[in-house]
């Protein structure tokens, strides 16, 4: 685990009118699809924990953040970057058909969704929310539509609230003791205030072999670790 500099070099509203950050670093310092950092401003005497930062795109000189970011941030403010931290999606070489379900925010998919187009992959994106502008070839869908994807495709990632997670089976269209027809995939989204250095507790994730903190062993995890029904 690194600490990196980093500076905001500028400030956009997103689709959804929210704050989000361009941030300038070492390419080290970017965090893979699914991977997240903690970044704070040590000239902010105010702020009290470091902010957890997903990238939603990522270039050779930094990333831009997935919003919100703390309206405290300005155009030239210096930031300390810890990370990059726990584990992000994989996708096997032989994955050529790509599904993807965002329950919250699509956000958090959108560095993944990049990085596969640029493997030549088809993607479908099933969605109940507004989606963020996306290349034509990103089929988007409603999230009632995935279960009858799921055969389609070679593989699934998700983006799903940890307070969701019982109710997956149930998204996916899966009867009891049914299970997918192709590998999985899910970011949990939760709060992870000590990234890993306490062991806190307040990430914990129920899995078939115990709890597990998601700022550790996930965020990413594949689908048939977890207890979802």
């Amino acid at each position: 685990m690194r600490t990196y500099p980093g500076k905001i070099v500028e400030l956009q509203s997103d689709y959804l009118g929210r704050p989000t950050a361009w941030i300038a670093c070492p390419p080290g310092a970017i965090p893979a699809p699914g991977q997240y950092l903690k970044a704070h401003a040590p000239a902010e005497a105010g702020e009290a924990l470091p902010t957890m930062l997903f990238a939603a795109e990522s270039s050779a000189q930094g990333f831009r953040a997935v919003p919100p970011v703390p309206v405290e941030w300005l155009p030239g403010t210096a930031l300390s970057l810890l990370g990059p931290l726990g584990n992000g999606f994989r996708l096997e070489w032989n994955v050529r058909r790509l599904a993807l379900a965002a329950l919250e925010d699509v956000a958090r998919l959108t560095l993944l969704i990049s990085q596969a187009l640029e493997r030549g992959m088809d993607l479908t994106l099933f969605a109940d929310m507004l989606v963020p502008p996306l290349p034509a070839s990103v089929e988007v869908s409603p999230l009632s539509a995935l279960p009858e994807t799921l055969a389609w495709a070679d593989f699934l990632a998700l983006d799903i609230p940890l307070e969701n997670l019982s109710g997956l089976r149930s998204i996916l269209g899966l009867k009891p003791e049914q299970h997918l027809p192709c590998p999985a995939q899910a970011l949990i989204f939760t709060g992870m205030p000590c990234a890993g250095l306490a062991d806190c507790g307040a990430c914990a994730v129920p899995t078939r072999h115990g709890w597990k903190l998601a700022c550790q062993d996930g965020p990413v995890f594949d689908l048939n670790e977890l207890e979802w029904g």
